[in-house]
């Protein structure tokens, strides 16, 4: 027997997301436009993002990309969009070509580099500074050039699980599988399993080759 009531709200999910899609990816395409965003092609915004771009910085945003920003775009619900910021010239965001994120936020004071076919969970937060002064002398001064920061890469095929956080300085390495939660405060080479607070390997794995590689 069909769960027909199981399916009708199945279809209307399915059909709301399309529509989000064909009425909204166009206009925040235009934005992107508009803030001087570099965005590639077949890039998929369900939903707007929140975008701020420092004058003289960089966000470029690569093929393919799928970026779920309104509150039902996914089926768990989004608590925020995607958020997009550099603070200062010459910082960057850069996505790779079939990589996403949902409902998570970036934020540059010099670079943030994400790899092909990277997936970012909901409610990660990646940052390459500390946002304020460690100095509690020089903190309410707001002097933004003392400020530490240190670039973030993220390689491809990364996957992040939610709610994530991701500090400055840190490399993981391809392929890695970064648990739910985690918080990331030292680099994570190649081929792990890593999880926790901090964020520590717990294994490594020979994925084998994939049909790209």
């Amino acid at each position: 027997m069909k769960d027909i009531r199981g399916w009708a709200f199945k279809y209307a999910y399915d059909l709301r997301r399309k529509l989000n899609l064909f009425f909204l990816n166009f206009p925040v395409h235009f934005v992107c436009f508009l803030k001087g965003i570099q965005v590639g092609k077949k890039v998929k915004f369900y939903g707007f993002p929140t975008i701020h771009r420092y004058p003289n910085s960089r966000i470029s945003i690569g093929e393919g990309c799928v970026f779920n920003n309104s509150k039902h775009s996914v089926e768990s619900k989004l608590i925020k969009p995607n958020a997009f910021v550099t603070l200062q010239k010459d910082a960057q965001i850069i996505f790779g070509n079939n990589s996403g994120a949902t409902g998570s936020s970036f934020t540059a004071r010099k670079s943030i580099v994400i790899g092909q076919n990277v997936m970012i969970g909901s409610n990660c937060i990646i940052l390459d500074n500390d946002l304020h002064n460690t100095n509690p002398w020089q903190r309410g001064l707001n002097i933004k050039e003392q400020v530490s920061a240190s670039p973030v890469v993220i390689e491809d095929n990364v996957f992040m699980g939610f709610n994530c956080l991701v500090l400055k300085g840190v490399t993981i390495g391809k392929n890695s599988v970064i648990g739910a939660n985690s918080v990331v405060i030292k680099s994570i080479p190649p081929d792990s399993i890593a999880i926790g607070n901090p964020c520590k390997l717990i294994l490594k794995r020979n994925w084998g080759k994939s049909a790209n590689s």
